[in-house]
C-alpha cells in the first residue's frame, strides 16, 4: 500500500446503509415533532417512505432525499461512486428523474487531498450518469469519513410513487439480489471472495434508473428501494402503510449464494439484528431456514427497487425488466389484511 494511500473502512466503525439508525428507533425519535401543514406536501417524512414530494404546480413536483454514510470500500472513487448510487435511488423508487444535487461530506483533517478528490469524483461521476448535476455542497472535519448527497428529483405530481400505495392482488418484483451487506461485513476481515465483492461492487454502483424508467411505462401502485432497513424492513413499512399483507416466496428472491454461506457461519452485520428487532414480531417465516432470514433482514447499500405492480401488468412489466436490471424476480403478491403477521414467508413456488 502506498505511504499516503488510505484505509478507509478500517476508519469506520459501521459501513454503507448499515450504519443508519434502526427504523423502529427513528420512528420513536420523529413521532411527537411538530410538522407544518401545508396541502401541497404530497409526501413527508410521517409517511415512513424514501423522499418528501412538494406540488410546485399541476404538472411538477419536487422530489427531495438526502443520504450520506461512512465507507463501504477502501477505493474512494467506487465508495463515492456507491454513495451517491444510493442517494439517487430514493428519487428512482419515488418514480422521478434527479436533477440537482448538493455534496455531504465529513473528512479527517489529515486525509490527503487525493483521497478527498477521488471521493468526489465517484460521486460526480455517478450523478452525471443520472443526468443530474452537482451544484455545491458542504464539507466538515471529522474523524470519521463520510460522505453522501442531498438530490432534488422532478415527477409529476399525480405519477409520484410512494411505498403505501400497495392493493390486494398486486404482484411484487425485486430488482436486485440480496446479501450486500453481509458480502462487505465479511470483506471487513478479508473473507469475501474477489468475485462476491466485484459482484456487490457491481451492484452498489448499478443505478435503479433502469428499473425506474420500466416501471413507470405500467400501472405501479407502490414502489420503495431496498436499502438499509432491508427487505423485511422495507416490505414491512410497505405493508403497514398500504393496510395490507406481503407473501413472499423466498425460493424465488436472488439471494446472493456467498452471503447466504456467510449467513450460515454466523458472519453478520449489526444492521441485521437491528432489522430483526424492528420487523421480525410482524413477520411469519413459516419453515425457512434461519440463515435465508438473516439474509432477508440484512441491510443492503443501493439496493433494488421493490415494485407492487397490478396483476394484468406484472408478467409484460417483469419480462421488459430482464436484461435492464441486474435481477428481476417476481418474489411474491400482495393480499388483504387480516390482522396479525404482516408478512408472510413461503417455500416452494
Amino acid at each position: 500500500m502506498a505511504e499516503n494511500e488510505v484505509k478507509l473502512t478500517k476508519l469506520a466503525k459501521c459501513a454503507g446503509c448499515g450504519a443508519k439508525v434502526g427504523a423502529g428507533v427513528l420512528a420513536q425519535l420523529l413521532g411527537d415533532m411538530k410538522v407544518l401543514r401545508d396541502p401541497n406536501l404530497l409526501v413527508g417524512f410521517d409517511k415512513s417512505d424514501d423522499a418528501s414530494v412538494y406540488k410546485v404546480s399541476d404538472d411538477l413536483a419536487l422530489v427531495q432525499t438526502v443520504d450520506f454514510f461512512p465507507p463501504i470500500h477502501d477505493d474512494p472513487y467506487i465508495f463515492g461512486q456507491i454513495a451517491a448510487t444510493n442517494a439517487l435511488s430514493d428519487v428512482y423508487a419515488m418514480g422521478g428523474e434527479p436533477k440537482l444535487a448538493l455534496n455531504i461530506m465529513a473528512v479527517p483533517k489529515d486525509m490527503p487531498s487525493e483521497t478527498v478528490h477521488e471521493i468526489l469524483r465517484g460521486g460526480y461521476d455517478k450523478a452525471y450518469e443520472a443526468g443530474a448535476i452537482i451544484s455545491g455542497g458542504h464539507s466538515i472535519l471529522d474523524d470519521e469519513p463520510k460522505y453522501g448527497l442531498a438530490v432534488t428529483g422532478f415527477v409529476h405530481p399525480e405519477k409520484a410513487l410512494t411505498n403505501s400505495g400497495a392493493k390486494p392482488g398486486d404482484v411484487l418484483i425485486l430488482t436486485k439480489p440480496l446479501g450486500i451487506g453481509i458480502l462487505t461485513t465479511a470483506a471487513k476481515v478479508n473473507m469475501t471472495s474477489k468475485e462476491g465483492m466485484d459482484l456487490a461492487v457491481t451492484l452498489m454502483t448499478t443505478l435503479n434508473k433502469s428499473a425506474r424508467d420500466v416501471m413507470v411505462k405500467y400501472r405501479v401502485h407502490a414502489c420503495t428501494d431496498v436499502t438499509g432497513f432491508s427487505l423485511m424492513g422495507h416490505g414491512l413499512e410497505m405493508a403497514q402503510g398500504s393496510n395490507t399483507e406481503l407473501h413472499i416466496r423466498v425460493d424465488d428472491i436472488d439471494l446472493i449464494p456467498e452471503a447466504v454461506e456467510f449467513a450460515k457461519m454466523g458472519i453478520l452485520p449489526e444492521g441485521m439484528y437491528r432489522n430483526r428487532n424492528f420487523a421480525e414480531s410482524y413477520v411469519d417465516p413459516g419453515e425457512v431456514e434461519l440463515a435465508y432470514q438473516d439474509v432477508l433482514y440484512d441491510p443492503q447499500t443501493a439496493g433494488g427497487l421493490l415494485i407492487a405492480v397490478d396483476p394484468g401488468d406484472a408478467e409484460m412489466m417483469f419480462e421488459e425488466m430482464k436484461g435492464k436490471v441486474p435481477s428481476a424476480q417476481m418474489i411474491g403478491t400482495v393480499e388483504e389484511f387480516h390482522g396479525g403477521s404482516r408478512i408472510f414467508l413461503k417455500t416452494g413456488s
